[in-house]
């Protein structure tokens, strides 16, 4: 999968652009239904990384310990 190696800004960018694709008045309703598809592979994806990132986040307290950020 080509979204393995974009950025989260990436994605948000693609998304953006699929969200303009899907709102437009001309797009066939099978091109509609693969951009939908997409947008979901892609938001899917953004989900996983921000899971990710959420769960690496942690601080170490005073007492030398890590804890949840």
């Amino acid at each position: 999968m080509a979204e393995n190696k974009m950025s989260v800004e990436e994605a948000f960018a693609q998304l953006d652009k699929i969200v303009e694709r899907l709102e437009s008045e001309d797009i066939p309703l099978e091109e509609s239904f693969r951009v939908y598809q997409k947008g979901m592979e892609l938001l899917k994806y953004c989900s996983g990384k921000i899971d990710t990132v959420e769960k690496k986040m942690m601080k170490l307290n005073e007492n030398g310990e890590l804890s949840e950020f």
